[in-house]
């Protein structure tokens, strides 16, 4: 093989293997911050945050709907008008996603993918997909209806699942708790 034959395909197949690599990398990144999230959910007054603290059987229903035991001992929120906004992480395939999720008289009116770290299944940040669970509600502690996945991002689909249902779940715990 001559030299500038062998330049060529090398030059292609280092071009092929760059973009390989920007195209996997291309979801990952913060696409809003947990401070601009909450001062578009109020309006630039954000309320004092509140806390869910995870004892005894709230706890357990917690893991039920995650699958595995939350991390922490509570969860905050914020509460103003009838709004809450949800600040939830949970692990898609191997790193955590960070979703806002705003609740309104025990349903969903806004999810949004905060920051996502995974190399695959950043396409539920869309508001195409988003869009599916706004008026979504619990029914029997599960979503009333059902979400289309996307094919390659089943585990982040997964994620926003369980989060947006341990959303609605608090939702109505902290309104039964007041």
């Amino acid at each position: 093989m001559n030299r500038d034959l062998l330049k060529k395909y090398s030059l292609i197949s280092l071009a092929v293997v760059l973009f390989m690599t920007a195209f996997s990398v291309s979801a990952r990144g913060i696409y809003q911050t947990d401070e601009a999230f909450l001062a578009e959910t109020f309006k630039e007054q954000t309320p004092k945050s509140q806390v869910v603290w995870l004892k005894g059987d709230l706890r357990k229903s917690v893991a039920d709907i995650l699958g595995h035991n939350y991390v922490g001992l509570r969860i905050r929120y914020w509460h103003k008008e009838g709004r809450k906004a949800w600040i939830l992480e949970e692990i898609g395939k191997e790193r955590p996603i960070t979703f806002g999720i705003i609740t309104t008289e025990d349903k969903v009116e806004k999810v949004k993918v905060l920051a996502f770290r995974e190399s695959r299944g950043g396409e539920i940040r869309y508001p195409a997909f988003t869009q599916q669970f706004t008026d979504i509600k619990l029914s029997d502690d599960k979503l009333d209806r059902n979400i289309d996945g996307i094919s390659g991002a089943t585990l982040s689909v997964r994620a926003m699942m369980a989060v947006v249902t341990l959303a609605l779940y608090l939702d109505k715990f902290t309104s039964q708790s007041s």
